[in-house]
């Protein structure tokens, strides 16, 4: 059984009988997928191989379109639809042009030290980098590469548009998926290891206050991102949880293999990507929350 409901809120977000559509297949350690507006396609890291891909939906085509990727994870696309990146291998953040043909880096360092392995990240409204640093790219050989830590901890960041880094919150066991509320005035952040979602103040200054816990998951939690009504929708340990936006569970979604992240997509943002060792697809009821608004 695909979904499971918890509570009858779910089926108005989900159609129950709905059947994952397979559209790209072949894959070892799928993560930072995201819809290219602007090039109405799709994008995902292949950690395992050391690329970034883009696919099709009209020729359901699969091309790599950074490699080597240096172990990218996370990606977003800002609003000039330039590719955001976590490179786990360099720590480091780094935008792309949208023709492939150049590469800035961004960020490295924080306080003279080198970030542990940039993870997820984010674009706000303003031009602002978010993204979190856990240690797992420097920790596990299958998704980075082994290495000292010598950050101290492990927190979320904020390149401002001038290139300054700000150090926005470091109470973490190991941050991971980040997601902007509607509004942009609060902040979601997965702690893995804890097993739950944290909800945070935005501060002009680009800190983080705050900080309850508003989602309890059944696993750990991986790539979370929100709909257009605010429910919260979260990777969970290979699978999905879909919670609304006070933390109450409406259900889950069982993915075969591996889920580790998702986005929403398709010319309506009405369809939902698994990043699995295959990508899946589904069609929604609902539609997730627009970028930059």
């Amino acid at each position: 059984m695909l979904f499971e409901v918890i509570d009858p809120r779910f089926e108005e977000l989900v159609d129950v009988n709905a059947v994952l559509e397979p559209i790209s297949v072949g894959h070892k350690v799928t993560e930072g997928i995201i819809w290219w507006p602007q090039q109405n396609s799709l994008i995902f890291s292949d950690m395992g191989v050391g690329k970034v891909y883009k696919w099709d939906p009209k020729t359901y085509e699969t091309t790599a379109i950074k490699y080597p990727s240096n172990i990218s994870n996370g990606n977003f696309v800002d609003p000039e639809g330039r590719i955001v990146t976590c490179e786990h291998a360099t720590s480091s953040i780094t935008r792309m042009e949208p023709d492939g043909r150049y590469i800035k880096t961004l960020a490295t360092h924080y306080d003279g030290k080198e970030f542990n392995s940039p993870n997820d990240v984010i674009v706000d409204s303003k031009g602002r980098i978010w993204f979190t640093d856990p240690t797992f790219g420097r920790t596990s050989p299958l998704v980075g590469v082994k290495r000292d830590l010598v950050m101290g901890f492990q927190g979320v960041y904020c390149v401002k548009e001038d290139g300054e880094v700000v150090m926005a919150r470091n109470d973490f066991e190991q941050p991971n998926g980040l997601c902007m509320e509607i509004g942009e005035k609060t902040m979601l952040v997965n702690d893995t290891p804890k097993l739950c979602i944290r909800r945070f103040t935005v501060e002009d200054d680009c800190t983080l206050s705050g900080g309850e816990v508003v989602c309890k998951c059944d696993g750990r939690p991986d790539g979370t991102k929100i709909d257009k009504d605010g429910n919260i929708w979260t990777t969970i340990s290979g699978n999905m949880q879909v919670f609304d936006k006070n933390g109450v569970l409406l259900g889950n979604i069982k993915v075969p293999g591996t889920c580790r992240n998702f986005c929403f997509g398709g010319e309506n943002n009405d369809e939902l990507y698994f990043a699995c060792e295959t990508i899946y697809r589904i069609k929604l009821k609902t539609q997730g929350a627009e970028f930059f608004k």
